[in-house]
């Protein structure tokens, strides 16, 4: 079987982590502003050995599911999907960041576009969520600007430096 990469759009292009991507890693991913509407288990800050781990753990992966955002030849941000299992194992949460000079651009509608029809095929799925904190303006925007559709508000539902918040739940659903 051939690879399916890069995936190649016309802002940025979606293939796989490799060690010479550290640098533009972490000099993205150390921005509080970057972290600031993901999850814990994003690090901040963002420290060469967080990059050495999360690469190692990303290119251990077959099929990928953690995938680079290439723009320019380098790494600006990350996509990724986390398959569920037992009775939800053909669903999926889907998740992206970028580094913040990079936003505004129409990158990450790009990404997740690039993106969706990959892990349906790749993880056997007929469902792609997202979870969005109300907040993130922007990254609502980017999911229905790449047809995920609203499906619903979780009340104080994601905790971030002491604070609870709403999040919004998309999805993409194969029919």
């Amino acid at each position: 079987m051939t690879s399916p990469f890069p995936l190649e759009g016309t802002r940025c292009r979606l293939r796989p982590w490799t060690t010479d991507d550290l640098p533009a890693l972490v000099r993205h991913a150390d921005n509080p502003r970057v972290s600031n509407h993901l999850r814990d288990h994003f690090p901040s800050p963002y420290t060469d050995d967080d990059g050495r781990r999360f690469v190692a753990f990303a290119s251990s992966q077959h099929p990928p599911s953690a995938l680079a955002i290439e723009v320019d030849g380098e790494a600006g941000g990350g996509i990724g999907v986390i398959p569920a299992s037992g009775n939800e194992r053909r669903t999926a949460e889907i998740g992206y960041w970028l580094g913040e000079s990079l936003w505004g651009r129409g990158i990450a509608a790009e990404a997740l576009t690039l993106m969706t029809p990959y892990a349906l095929e790749a993880f056997s799925l007929v469902r792609l969520e997202a979870l969005a904190v109300t907040t993130n303006v922007q990254s609502c925007r980017v999911l229905e600007k790449a047809g995920y559709v609203l499906e619903g508000r979780m009340r104080r539902s994601f905790l971030k430096h002491g604070v609870l918040h709403d999040q919004c739940v998309y999805a993409w659903v194969l029919e």
